[in-house]
C-alpha cells in the first residue's frame, strides 16, 4: 500500500496534464508534447520504482503507470485490459530463476484503410532493480523509450492510422526478451499479419546528436522511408549496427540486442531506434537528470513521423 501511494503521489505530480507543451517542432516534424515525454521519463525512472526490476513492487508500480496511460491516450485493449501476464525461466550460467508473475502492457489504434494489417510498436519498461544496494533507475534504458511509444500512440489516436497499430510495453528484456516472446508466441491479433516491428531502445541522450536505425539491411526498402523522416529532422540518423563487420566485437550487431530480434526470427521486418552506449549504460548513473531533453525530443518528432512515414507505406516493404 505504501508504494502504491508513493506511485499515486507520482502521478499527480509528473502527469501530463500537469505540463503545457513546449519546444516548437521544425518545418515538417510531426508535433509533440515535449514536456509530457519528460513527465513520462521522469516518473518511470523515479527512485521509488527502484529500477522497474521484473517482478518487483516497482514493476508493478511502472504497470500501474504504463496501463493509466495507455487510458489517457485512447488506446483500446484487446480484451478486458491491456494485461498480458506470462511466466518464464531465466537461466543465467548455472543458476535457475522463476518468474511466474512478469507482464507485457498491450493495446492498439484500429487501421482506418487496413485494420487487417499491423504495425507493432514496442519499447521494453523494465530494468536492472536493485543490485547491492544501489537502484539502477534505467531512464534512459528504457524508460526513454516507453515515453517515446506514447508519444507516437498520443500522435495516432489524433491523426487515424491507415493499418492496425499494436503498442506493447515490454517486461524481461533485460533477461531475455521474453515479454516479446510471450507476445509473438500468443499475440492476441494474427502475428502473421505483422509487416513491421518498430522498436525503441534507449532514445534520449546522445553526445554526437545523433540515432541509429538498425534493420534496414535485412529489409532495404525501409531506407528510403527512414531517410524521409530524417529529412525533417536535426538530429542526424545513422543506419548500421545490424551486420557483423569484421574485426568488431560482437555487439557491435544489434540484430539480437533488443526485443526486435525476436519478431526478427520469426520472420518480421524490423526497424530498431537506438543511440550507442555511454558511459551510464546499465549503471545507477543513468538517471532522468543525464537525460538531454532537446535531443530526446528531436528523437522522439523523430520517431514520431517515422512511425507516420512506416504506417504510409507498410504495403511496399519487402
Amino acid at each position: 500500500m505504501k508504494n502504491l501511494l508513493a506511485l499515486i503521489g507520482l502521478i499527480s505530480l509528473f502527469a501530463p496534464n500537469a505540463f503545457a507543451a513546449s519546444a516548437t517542432p521544425l518545418a515538417g516534424a510531426a508535433p509533440l508534447d515535449s514536456a509530457t515525454l519528460l513527465a513520462d521519463v521522469r516518473t518511470l525512472s523515479a527512485p521509488e520504482l527502484a529500477g522497474r526490476r521484473t517482478g518487483s513492487e516497482g514493476s508493478k508500480m511502472a504497470q500501474v503507470y504504463i496501463a493509466r496511460r495507455f487510458e489517457q491516450i485512447g488506446i483500446k485493449p484487446f480484451g478486458a485490459n491491456y494485461a498480458m501476464p506470462f511466466a518464464f525461466t531465466s537461466l543465467r550460467g548455472q543458476v535457475k530463476t522463476e518468474y511466474p508473475a512478469a507482464l507485457n502492457l498491450v493495446g492498439h489504434i484500429r487501421g482506418s484503410v487496413h485494420p487487417e494489417r499491423y504495425m507493432v510498436v514496442s519499447a521494453h519498461y523494465d530494468h536492472l532493480g536493485v543490485q547491492k544496494g544501489a537502484a539502477y533507475l534505467g531512464a534512459d534504458d528504457n524508460a526513454s523509450g516507453v515515453a517515446a511509444m506514447l508519444a507516437v500512440a498520443a500522435y495516432f489516436k489524433q491523426n487515424p492510422p491507415q493499418n492496425t497499430i499494436v503498442f506493447a510495453a515490454f517486461d524481461a528484456e533485460e533477461l531475455g526478451h521474453h515479454g516479446a516472446r510471450a507476445l509473438v508466441k500468443a499475440a492476441p491479433f494474427p502475428i502473421a499479419n505483422v509487416a513491421l516491428n518498430l522498436n525503441f531502445d534507449m532514445v534520449s541522450r546522445n553526445d554526437k546528436n545523433e540515432i541509429y536505425a538498425a534493420g534496414t539491411r535485412y529489409t532495404p526498402s525501409l531506407k528510403p522511408l527512414v531517410a524521409k523522416a530524417a529529412a525533417s529532422s536535426s538530429v542526424k540518423v545513422r543506419l548500421g549496427h545490424d551486420s557483423k563487420v569484421p574485426g568488431a566485437p560482437p555487439d557491435d550487431d544489434w540484430t539480437g540486442q533488443s526485443d526486435h530480434a525476436v519478431f526478427h526470427e520469426a520472420g518480421i521486418a524490423f526497424l530498431y531506434f537506438g543511440v550507442e552506449d555511454h558511459a551510464d549504460y546499465h549503471q545507477p548513473s543513468d538517471s532522468f537528470e543525464k537525460i538531454d531533453p532537446t535531443f530526446f525530443a528531436e528523437v522522439a518528432r523523430l520517431l514520431v513521423s517515422a512511425a507516420a512515414i512506416l504506417d504510409q507505406n507498410l504495403d511496399t516493404l519487402k
